[in-house]
């Protein structure tokens, strides 16, 4: 059994650095639809709305390469919708995984991987 600590800290957002801020910022919001809550132009820094937590895209000179150790994992009531959007960038169609929701695989203009899904009609409703 574990004991939660007093003082657990709670994810504020996941930072996304790239060096092609503008053009991050319009497909997170355009394509996979999340809210644009900050936007600070100068400083090549936004802040959107993903859920319970935040995607924070922030301009860099050089970001680093996209890493295979980690996805951005969204949950998504429209599977099918969320498809459509994406299909130029989804590397797989939405499938269903053994352990009972759809999913799919698509990759950001900066090459980073996003796994979307959709629980059962009936494990949550």
């Amino acid at each position: 059994m574990t004991i939660p600590h007093p003082h657990q800290p709670s994810l504020f957002s996941v930072e996304l650095r790239t060096a092609r801020w503008a053009d991050l910022v319009e497909w997170y919001r355009d394509v996979l639809g999340l809210k644009v809550l900050l936007r600070v132009v100068d400083d090549q820094y936004a802040l959107l709305d993903a859920g319970d937590t935040r995607l924070a895209i922030m301009g860099r000179a050089a970001p680093g390469e996209p890493s295979g150790r980690w996805s951005l994992g969204f949950e998504t009531p429209d599977l099918d919708a969320a498809y459509g959007r994406l299909a130029a960038a989804a590397t797989t169609p939405p499938r269903w995984h053994p352990e009972g929701f759809r999913e799919l695989i698509a990759i950001d203009p900066d090459g980073n991987r996003l796994r979307l899904f959709s629980w059962a009609p009936n494990d949550h409703g």
